[in-house]
Protein backbone atom coordinates (compact mmCIF):
# COMPACT_ATOMS: atom_id res chain seq x y z
CA UNK A 1 0.00 0.00 0.00
CA UNK A 2 1.14 3.46 -0.44
CA UNK A 3 0.19 6.91 1.39
CA UNK A 4 0.41 10.46 0.68
CA UNK A 5 2.81 10.99 2.78
CA UNK A 6 3.56 14.75 1.64
CA UNK A 7 -0.36 15.31 3.12
CA UNK A 8 1.05 13.25 6.33
CA UNK A 9 4.15 15.61 6.46
CA UNK A 10 1.65 18.94 6.45
CA UNK A 11 -0.45 17.39 8.86
CA UNK A 12 0.95 15.40 11.28
CA UNK A 13 4.29 15.73 13.11
CA UNK A 14 6.33 13.52 15.45
CA UNK A 15 4.91 15.51 18.58
CA UNK A 16 1.47 14.65 17.93
CA UNK A 17 2.22 11.11 17.54
CA UNK A 18 3.93 11.30 20.85
CA UNK A 19 0.63 12.31 22.52
CA UNK A 20 -1.49 9.43 21.68
CA UNK A 21 -1.36 6.00 23.42
CA UNK A 22 0.95 3.69 23.03
CA UNK A 23 -0.78 0.98 20.64
CA UNK A 24 0.04 -0.42 17.36
CA UNK A 25 -2.44 2.08 16.41
CA UNK A 26 -0.23 4.92 17.03
CA UNK A 27 0.42 5.74 13.72
CA UNK A 28 -2.83 5.46 12.22
CA UNK A 29 -1.79 8.30 9.27
CA UNK A 30 0.36 5.25 8.15
CA UNK A 31 -2.07 2.40 8.31
CA UNK A 32 -5.17 1.30 5.89
CA UNK A 33 -8.02 1.84 8.71
CA UNK A 34 -9.81 4.68 7.87
CA UNK A 35 -12.64 4.62 10.50
CA UNK A 36 -11.63 4.26 14.11
CA UNK A 37 -14.72 1.97 15.19
CA UNK A 38 -13.12 -0.88 12.82
CA UNK A 39 -10.31 -1.25 14.61
CA UNK A 40 -10.19 -4.66 16.20
CA UNK A 41 -7.99 -3.69 19.54
CA UNK A 42 -7.20 -6.53 21.86
CA UNK A 43 -4.21 -4.74 23.82
CA UNK A 44 -1.95 -4.49 20.94
CA UNK A 45 0.50 -1.91 23.40
CA UNK A 46 4.44 -1.51 22.30
CA UNK A 47 6.23 -4.13 23.04
CA UNK A 48 9.48 -4.05 25.23
CA UNK A 49 12.94 -3.67 24.01
CA UNK A 50 14.86 -5.40 26.35
CA UNK A 51 18.83 -4.42 27.04
CA UNK A 52 20.66 -8.21 27.14
CA UNK A 53 23.46 -6.49 29.29
CA UNK A 54 24.80 -10.36 29.84
CA UNK A 55 23.91 -11.87 26.75
CA UNK A 56 25.35 -8.51 24.93
CA UNK A 57 28.69 -8.54 27.17
CA UNK A 58 29.38 -12.44 26.71
CA UNK A 59 29.32 -11.82 22.65
CA UNK A 60 31.40 -8.64 23.01
CA UNK A 61 28.56 -6.28 21.98
CA UNK A 62 27.94 -2.95 23.86
CA UNK A 63 24.24 -2.49 22.77
CA UNK A 64 22.29 -5.23 22.06
CA UNK A 65 18.22 -5.23 22.67
CA UNK A 66 15.63 -7.57 22.29
CA UNK A 67 12.21 -7.01 20.96
CA UNK A 68 9.83 -9.09 23.28
CA UNK A 69 6.93 -9.66 20.85
CA UNK A 70 5.37 -12.25 23.22
CA UNK A 71 3.32 -9.37 25.07
CA UNK A 72 0.98 -9.13 21.74
CA UNK A 73 -2.41 -10.80 22.03
CA UNK A 74 -2.23 -14.31 21.55
CA UNK A 75 1.13 -14.43 22.72
CA UNK A 76 3.06 -13.54 19.18
CA UNK A 77 3.71 -11.19 16.47
CA UNK A 78 1.24 -12.90 14.09
CA UNK A 79 -1.75 -9.99 16.55
CA UNK A 80 -0.01 -7.37 14.31
CA UNK A 81 -0.90 -8.65 11.06
CA UNK A 82 -3.77 -10.11 11.39
CA UNK A 83 -5.11 -7.92 13.91
CA UNK A 84 -4.21 -5.17 10.83
CA UNK A 85 -5.98 -7.50 8.01
CA UNK A 86 -9.36 -8.63 9.69
CA UNK A 87 -9.61 -5.00 10.72
CA UNK A 88 -9.83 -4.25 7.40
CA UNK A 89 -12.07 -7.08 6.82
CA UNK A 90 -14.26 -6.17 8.97
CA UNK A 91 -14.09 -2.37 7.17
CA UNK A 92 -15.03 -3.83 3.77
CA UNK A 93 -18.08 -6.09 4.75
CA UNK A 94 -15.68 -9.41 4.83
CA UNK A 95 -17.59 -11.95 6.60
CA UNK A 96 -15.70 -15.12 6.28
CA UNK A 97 -12.09 -15.39 5.99
CA UNK A 98 -9.04 -18.40 5.99
CA UNK A 99 -5.41 -18.76 5.93
CA UNK A 100 -2.89 -21.69 6.17
CA UNK A 101 -0.96 -21.13 9.18
CA UNK A 102 2.20 -23.35 11.35
CA UNK A 103 0.37 -22.16 14.52
CA UNK A 104 0.55 -19.21 15.85
CA UNK A 105 -1.30 -16.71 12.73
CA UNK A 106 -3.81 -19.19 13.12
CA UNK A 107 -4.69 -18.40 16.88
CA UNK A 108 -4.21 -14.70 15.87
CA UNK A 109 -6.57 -14.63 13.16
CA UNK A 110 -9.26 -16.99 15.04
CA UNK A 111 -9.03 -14.47 17.84
CA UNK A 112 -9.66 -10.87 15.96
CA UNK A 113 -12.19 -13.03 13.52
CA UNK A 114 -14.20 -14.04 17.15
CA UNK A 115 -14.11 -10.21 17.99
CA UNK A 116 -15.17 -9.08 14.34
CA UNK A 117 -18.02 -11.77 14.32
CA UNK A 118 -16.13 -13.05 11.02
CA UNK A 119 -15.78 -16.73 10.01
CA UNK A 120 -12.29 -17.97 9.94
CA UNK A 121 -11.20 -21.09 8.56
CA UNK A 122 -7.50 -21.77 9.49
CA UNK A 123 -5.82 -25.04 7.44
CA UNK A 124 -2.89 -26.34 9.63
CA UNK A 125 -0.18 -28.78 9.05
CA UNK A 126 -0.74 -32.00 11.26
CA UNK A 127 2.56 -31.46 13.24
CA UNK A 128 1.84 -28.45 14.21
CA UNK A 129 1.86 -28.14 17.93
CA UNK A 130 -1.31 -29.04 19.84
CA UNK A 131 -1.11 -25.78 21.66
CA UNK A 132 -1.61 -23.70 18.91
CA UNK A 133 -4.73 -26.56 17.48
CA UNK A 134 -6.45 -25.88 20.63
CA UNK A 135 -6.14 -22.23 20.60
CA UNK A 136 -7.64 -21.76 17.17
CA UNK A 137 -10.63 -24.08 18.21
CA UNK A 138 -10.72 -22.12 21.68
CA UNK A 139 -11.44 -19.45 19.42
CA UNK A 140 -14.69 -20.99 17.93
CA UNK A 141 -12.34 -20.91 14.00
CA UNK A 142 -12.59 -24.23 12.36
CA UNK A 143 -9.62 -25.70 12.11
CA UNK A 144 -8.81 -28.12 8.91
CA UNK A 145 -5.75 -30.15 9.75
CA UNK A 146 -3.48 -31.27 6.51
CA UNK A 147 -0.80 -33.68 5.90
CA UNK A 148 2.44 -31.77 5.01
CA UNK A 149 4.01 -28.50 5.28
CA UNK A 150 2.27 -24.91 5.68
CA UNK A 151 2.67 -25.24 1.55
CA UNK A 152 0.26 -28.15 1.22
CA UNK A 153 -2.20 -26.17 3.64
CA UNK A 154 -1.90 -23.18 1.66
CA UNK A 155 -3.18 -25.84 -1.26
CA UNK A 156 -5.64 -27.44 0.74
CA UNK A 157 -7.19 -23.67 1.56
CA UNK A 158 -6.69 -22.85 -2.24
CA UNK A 159 -8.77 -25.66 -3.44
CA UNK A 160 -11.46 -25.16 -0.98
CA UNK A 161 -11.48 -21.53 -1.40
CA UNK A 162 -12.33 -22.39 -5.14
CA UNK A 163 -16.13 -23.61 -3.73
CA UNK A 164 -16.42 -21.17 -0.50
CA UNK A 165 -14.98 -17.78 -1.93
CA UNK A 166 -13.79 -16.82 1.69
CA UNK A 167 -11.62 -13.83 1.94
CA UNK A 168 -7.88 -15.24 1.97
CA UNK A 169 -5.55 -13.56 4.20
CA UNK A 170 -2.40 -15.79 3.45
CA UNK A 171 0.96 -13.96 3.94
CA UNK A 172 1.31 -11.21 1.47
CA UNK A 173 -2.04 -12.48 -1.11
CA UNK A 174 -3.45 -9.25 0.47
CA UNK A 175 -1.94 -6.07 1.42
CA UNK A 176 -3.28 -5.56 5.12
CA UNK A 177 -1.31 -8.02 7.10
CA UNK A 178 2.22 -6.12 6.20
CA UNK A 179 1.35 -3.43 7.27
CA UNK A 180 0.50 -4.83 10.85
CA UNK A 181 4.14 -6.10 10.43
CA UNK A 182 5.60 -2.59 9.50
CA UNK A 183 4.12 -1.06 13.21
CA UNK A 184 7.05 -3.42 14.47
CA UNK A 185 9.57 -0.73 12.78
CA UNK A 186 7.35 2.62 13.50
CA UNK A 187 7.87 1.16 17.31
CA UNK A 188 11.52 0.90 17.04
CA UNK A 189 11.68 4.21 15.36
CA UNK A 190 10.18 5.84 18.56
CA UNK A 191 12.04 3.59 20.72
CA UNK A 192 15.12 4.78 19.71
CA UNK A 193 14.26 8.48 19.59
CA UNK A 194 14.05 8.16 15.76
CA UNK A 195 17.66 7.00 15.18
CA UNK A 196 17.34 3.62 13.67
CA UNK A 197 19.36 0.82 14.88
CA UNK A 198 22.50 -0.05 12.89
CA UNK A 199 20.91 -4.28 12.46
CA UNK A 200 18.35 -6.27 12.83
CA UNK A 201 18.67 -9.97 13.23
CA UNK A 202 14.87 -11.23 12.43
CA UNK A 203 13.50 -15.19 11.91
CA UNK A 204 12.52 -15.56 8.62
CA UNK A 205 9.88 -17.73 7.19
CA UNK A 206 7.21 -15.58 5.34
CA UNK A 207 9.46 -13.01 5.48
CA UNK A 208 6.02 -10.50 6.19
CA UNK A 209 7.91 -8.59 9.15
CA UNK A 210 11.52 -8.33 7.31
CA UNK A 211 9.15 -6.90 4.56
CA UNK A 212 7.16 -4.42 6.82
CA UNK A 213 9.85 -3.31 8.73
CA UNK A 214 11.57 -2.13 5.92
CA UNK A 215 8.02 -0.54 4.36
CA UNK A 216 8.10 0.98 8.07
CA UNK A 217 11.57 2.61 7.50
CA UNK A 218 11.62 4.04 4.32
CA UNK A 219 8.39 5.58 4.76
CA UNK A 220 9.77 7.13 7.75
CA UNK A 221 12.44 8.08 6.08
CA UNK A 222 10.73 10.00 3.56
CA UNK A 223 8.85 11.48 6.12
CA UNK A 224 12.08 13.01 7.38
CA UNK A 225 11.42 11.47 10.72
CA UNK A 226 14.06 9.19 11.53
CA UNK A 227 18.07 10.18 11.76
CA UNK A 228 20.83 8.08 10.04
CA UNK A 229 20.78 5.13 7.56
CA UNK A 230 18.24 2.15 7.45
CA UNK A 231 19.15 -0.87 9.12
CA UNK A 232 21.18 -3.98 7.85
CA UNK A 233 18.80 -6.76 7.95
CA UNK A 234 19.50 -10.18 8.82
CA UNK A 235 17.39 -13.03 7.72
CA UNK A 236 17.95 -16.06 9.84
CA UNK A 237 16.44 -19.66 8.66
CA UNK A 238 16.88 -22.98 10.51
CA UNK A 239 19.95 -25.50 8.87
CA UNK A 240 16.69 -27.94 7.86
CA UNK A 241 14.30 -25.61 5.44
CA UNK A 242 17.32 -22.62 4.73
CA UNK A 243 15.60 -21.51 1.11
CA UNK A 244 16.66 -18.20 1.55
CA UNK A 245 19.95 -18.79 3.04
CA UNK A 246 20.80 -21.51 0.03
CA UNK A 247 19.18 -18.81 -2.46
CA UNK A 248 21.66 -15.78 -1.22
CA UNK A 249 24.87 -17.60 -1.24
CA UNK A 250 24.24 -18.75 -4.59
CA UNK A 251 23.40 -15.08 -5.46
CA UNK A 252 19.99 -15.58 -6.76
CA UNK A 253 16.99 -13.46 -7.36
CA UNK A 254 14.84 -15.98 -6.33
CA UNK A 255 14.89 -19.34 -3.51
CA UNK A 256 14.23 -22.99 -4.94
CA UNK A 257 11.72 -24.87 -3.02
CA UNK A 258 13.29 -26.62 0.34
CA UNK A 259 12.95 -30.73 -0.51
CA UNK A 260 12.26 -32.53 3.35
CA UNK A 261 12.11 -29.40 4.76
CA UNK A 262 12.01 -29.82 9.05
CA UNK A 263 12.44 -27.66 12.30
CA UNK A 264 11.14 -27.63 15.88
CA UNK A 265 10.63 -23.91 14.96
CA UNK A 266 7.17 -23.94 12.85
CA UNK A 267 7.42 -20.55 12.09
CA UNK A 268 10.37 -21.05 10.20
CA UNK A 269 9.30 -24.53 8.47
CA UNK A 270 8.60 -22.41 5.27
CA UNK A 271 9.66 -24.55 1.79
CA UNK A 272 9.39 -21.21 -0.11
CA UNK A 273 8.43 -18.00 0.82
CA UNK A 274 5.91 -16.11 -1.50
CA UNK A 275 7.84 -12.95 -1.72
CA UNK A 276 10.76 -14.50 -1.51
CA UNK A 277 12.38 -12.69 -4.09
CA UNK A 278 11.50 -9.32 -2.63
CA UNK A 279 12.95 -10.48 0.82
CA UNK A 280 16.52 -11.35 -0.94
CA UNK A 281 16.47 -8.11 -2.53
CA UNK A 282 15.55 -5.92 1.04
CA UNK A 283 18.21 -8.00 2.71
CA UNK A 284 21.37 -7.59 -0.30
CA UNK A 285 20.14 -3.53 -0.61
CA UNK A 286 20.22 -3.16 3.26
CA UNK A 287 24.87 -4.57 3.11
CA UNK A 288 22.95 -7.91 5.17
CA UNK A 289 23.12 -11.40 5.43
CA UNK A 290 20.64 -14.48 5.32
CA UNK A 291 22.02 -17.05 7.60
CA UNK A 292 20.80 -20.73 8.82
CA UNK A 293 20.97 -22.23 12.48
CA UNK A 294 20.66 -25.69 13.77
CA UNK A 295 17.66 -26.68 16.11
CA UNK A 296 20.05 -27.65 18.60
CA UNK A 297 21.51 -23.76 18.26
CA UNK A 298 18.15 -22.50 18.81
CA UNK A 299 17.25 -24.45 21.51
CA UNK A 300 20.38 -23.49 23.33
CA UNK A 301 19.80 -19.75 22.87
CA UNK A 302 16.26 -20.14 24.04
CA UNK A 303 18.00 -21.85 27.38
CA UNK A 304 20.42 -19.16 27.41
CA UNK A 305 17.76 -15.98 27.27
CA UNK A 306 15.75 -17.79 29.71
CA UNK A 307 18.52 -18.55 32.47
CA UNK A 308 21.02 -15.63 31.94
CA UNK A 309 18.54 -12.91 30.76
CA UNK A 310 14.62 -13.83 32.10
CA UNK A 311 13.35 -14.14 28.78
CA UNK A 312 11.76 -17.05 27.76
CA UNK A 313 11.24 -17.37 24.26
CA UNK A 314 9.70 -19.15 21.09
CA UNK A 315 12.38 -21.11 18.80
CA UNK A 316 11.69 -19.10 16.41
CA UNK A 317 13.75 -16.19 18.91
CA UNK A 318 16.49 -18.60 20.46
CA UNK A 319 17.32 -18.59 16.43
CA UNK A 320 18.49 -14.74 16.13
CA UNK A 321 20.62 -15.47 18.94
CA UNK A 322 22.01 -18.17 18.01
CA UNK A 323 22.76 -16.50 14.46
CA UNK A 324 24.07 -13.84 16.54
CA UNK A 325 26.91 -15.60 17.12
CA UNK A 326 27.76 -16.79 13.96
CA UNK A 327 27.75 -13.28 12.61
CA UNK A 328 29.95 -11.88 15.48
CA UNK A 329 32.53 -14.98 14.06
CA UNK A 330 32.17 -13.46 10.93
CA UNK A 331 32.55 -9.85 11.90
CA UNK A 332 29.37 -8.78 10.35
CA UNK A 333 28.34 -7.16 13.31
CA UNK A 334 30.00 -4.53 14.97
CA UNK A 335 30.88 -4.31 18.39
CA UNK A 336 29.63 -1.38 19.03
CA UNK A 337 26.52 -1.38 16.97
CA UNK A 338 23.03 -0.81 18.24
CA UNK A 339 21.55 -4.49 17.56
CA UNK A 340 17.92 -5.72 17.44
CA UNK A 341 17.22 -9.23 17.76
CA UNK A 342 13.91 -10.43 17.86
CA UNK A 343 11.55 -12.94 19.89
CA UNK A 344 8.20 -13.22 18.08
CA UNK A 345 6.34 -15.32 20.28
CA UNK A 346 5.91 -17.26 23.98
CA UNK A 347 7.97 -20.09 24.86
CA UNK A 348 5.34 -21.14 26.32
CA UNK A 349 3.24 -22.59 23.21
CA UNK A 350 6.72 -24.59 22.95
CA UNK A 351 6.60 -26.44 26.34
CA UNK A 352 6.80 -29.55 23.86
CA UNK A 353 10.22 -28.75 23.35
CA UNK A 354 11.32 -28.07 27.19
CA UNK A 355 12.99 -31.31 29.32
CA UNK A 356 11.59 -31.85 32.33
Amino acid sequence: MRYNLEGVKKFVQKRNVASRPQTMWRHRELLPIEQDENVLFLGEHFTPLIPLRKVGKSLGLQRLYLKDESYLPTGSFKARGLGMAISKAKELGIKKIALPSAGNAGGAAAAYAALAGIEAHVFVPRETPEANKKEVLAYGAELHIVDGLINGAARAMNGANEEHGWFDVSTLKEPYRVEGKKTMGLELAEQFHWELPDAIVFPTGGGTGIIGMWKAFSELDELGWVKGKKPRMFAVQSAGCAPLVKAFEEGKAESDTWKGAKTVAPGLCVPKAFADWLILKIVRESGGAAIAVTDTEMLESVRTLARVEGVLACPEGGSTLAALKHLRDRELISESGRIVIFNTASGLKYMHLFEM
